[in-house]
């Protein structure tokens, strides 16, 4: 059982949460050490919280997962883990992210707390009903990205820049979206049934809002490395350099998405393929390098 509760607990996906660092590395305190055991904490927190959530909605969507031809045979939707079991560990995980981050928030109840409670709040309303409207569906799952990204700047006292929200608001729904298109193209007709909000989708409308996306996200991300409040902050005006890495990332994960029929499940695209991966991290030591040799002054 340990095993199966492993497997629907969904470690793979914990990579998501380490938005909750970004705060961290572009306030340029990744040598605080106090900073960095909180920033660590609050990953762990959001780790345990998104644990519940998956359970929670594989508990929602266990008719649906076993007309899935992958999902079926997710734990809960195969019968391994009973019901009532996978609700007594979601209560537990839920319990366990918000008393870690009551340890971490000497100042509890606080923004911090409130980020992390609003993010349980927002995956209920999502399981319950909000994934069954079209497009809102979607901007539900960006919303869980952008509350990782403030939690994080939160807990450290680090103020988001507005441009960094708004380029993981863009880039989370541009995952959101992809998940959908490759459900289509999976499933065709039947789609439906696993997803109420396909219905109203078509490969069409999502490649449009896609192409949106792509283009929003790099637009604000460029903006943001010249800003003049980024050049004053990172003291340097040469963190455009990493605006080509950007343009690639979402150009190979767009090809992924159409010609290698990924996207499914964006985090196994993107962590399966070498040039993507290979580019990240290329990207990360570049920003790092640039941010934090670039001069003085702090704040993400």
């Amino acid at each position: 059982m340990l095993l199966d509760l492993l497997e629907a607990i969904r470690p793979r996906e914990w990579t998501k949460n380490l938005f909750v660092l970004a705060p961290l590395v572009f306030a340029k305190r990744i040598g605080d050490l106090a900073a960095l055991h909180v920033a660590l904490g609050t990953l762990a927190a959001f780790c345990l919280l998104a644990s519940a959530v998956y359970l929670l909605n594989d508990l929602l969507d266990l008719p649906l997962d076993r007309l899935h031809p992958e999902k079926k045979d997710r734990p809960i939707a195969a019968g391994r883990i009973s019901r009532r079991a996978a609700g007594a560990f979601a209560l537990l995980f839920a319990a366990g992210g918000l008393g870690f981050g009551a340890l971490l928030d000497p100042a509890f109840p606080s923004a911090f707390s409130g980020f992390l409670l609003a993010y349980l709040a927002l995956n209920a309303a999502y399981s319950l009903a909000l994934k069954r409207v079209v497009v809102l569906d979607a901007i539900c799952v960006a919303g869980g990205f952008l509350l990782r990204i403030h939690a994080g700047g939160a807990a450290i006292d680090a103020p988001v820049s507005h441009w960094l929200s708004l380029c993981t608001l863009f880039v989370a729904l541009l995952l959101a979206l992809s998940k959908r298109r490759a459900e289509l193209a999976r499933m065709g007709e039947d789609s439906s049934r696993h997803r109420h909000a396909l219905a109203h989708y078509s490969p069409e409308f999502l490649d449009q809002l896609m192409s949106w996306l792509s283009a929003c996200t790099i637009l604000s991300y460029a903006i943001y490395t010249i800003s003049p409040e980024t050049v004053a902050k990172f003291g340097t005006d040469d963190l455009w350099w990493t605006v080509p890495f950007v343009v690639y990332g979402i150009a190979r994960y767009s090809y992924l998405v159409h010609r290698r029929e990924g996207g499914g499940n964006p985090t196994r695209t993107m962590l399966r393929d070498a040039p993507f991966v290979a580019n990240a991290l290329l990207w990360a030591a570049v920003a790092i390098a640039l941010i934090y040799l670039g001069g003085d002054g702090a704040g993400p």
